[in-house]
């Protein structure tokens, strides 16, 4: 989503979302009437135009004009933009801040190991995280439902890593967020963190896992073992 799409979509549009949804609009396509949505939102046919023109330019969801009406569909990332309003409602109202996370572990392509150890980013896991992370990533492929669960993560604080450089090149900041991983079998490792670049869309299907021990050791894990990550502190 483009920065000046992003800017044209506040709580009124996301409104107009959550109605589309409730309508239909993540099974498929769901035909509608500016008049009938100008109704459902209490305001003027051409404001409900509007709304959906902000919508359709922000990427959110796709139409197709027709004599009496529009059809529209919720795309993907409408789809992950009203999965984290769900989590901000419900870190509000339920007992914890966790996001549950289903996957697969899987192996990597050992980027993971180099990037750890590289000396601008050791030096603040061990005051930010208060760990010297062992070099490398628990890699874990998530499911489908749980790839559409991640953007929540979000909603949740980060701890931020700085980018840095040295004499050849320049490495860009990540965030890292706190984790619990739990095997198909309960055992449960709680002092990781998963990381990621600070601002990427790619490879949101995996999640990268670190920790001061190698879990694969820790947890006796194998490639297409199940885990669960939780991801966020319970209150």
């Amino acid at each position: 989503m483009s920065v000046s799409a992003e800017s044209a979509v506040g709580h009124d549009e996301l409104a107009v979302l959550k109605l589309l949804a409730l309508e239909g609009g993540l099974e498929g396509d769901v035909k509608i009437s500016c008049s009938h949505l100008a109704d459902r939102l209490d305001a003027s046919n051409q404001t409900a135009s509007r709304r959906l023109q902000r919508l359709e330019s922000a990427g959110l969801l796709e139409r197709d004009t027709v004599s009496d009406g529009q059809w529209v569909a919720i795309t993907d990332d409408g789809e992950h933009t009203l999965h984290a309003e769900y989590e901000d409602y419900r870190r509000i109202f339920e007992t914890d801040s966790e996001i549950e996370l289903d996957g697969t572990v899987t192996s990597g392509m050992g980027e993971g190991r180099h990037y750890i150890s590289l000396p601008g980013y050791k030096r603040q896991f061990e005051e930010r995280l208060g760990y010297e992370p062992f070099p490398g990533t628990l890699n874990v492929d998530l499911r489908e439902d749980s790839v559409r669960r991640r953007s929540a993560i979000a909603s949740l604080e980060p701890v931020p890593i700085d980018g840095w450089e040295d004499d050849e090149r320049t490495y860009g900041p990540a965030v890292c967020h706190r984790a619990t991983i739990e095997t198909a079998e309960g055992d449960r490792y709680e002092d990781a963190h998963i990381i990621a670049p600070e601002r990427t869309h790619h490879d949101e299907d995996q999640l990268e896992v670190i920790a001061p021990d190698k879990l694969r050791e820790e947890l006796a894990l194998e490639d297409e073992d199940h885990v669960t990550v939780y991801v966020g502190d319970r209150r």
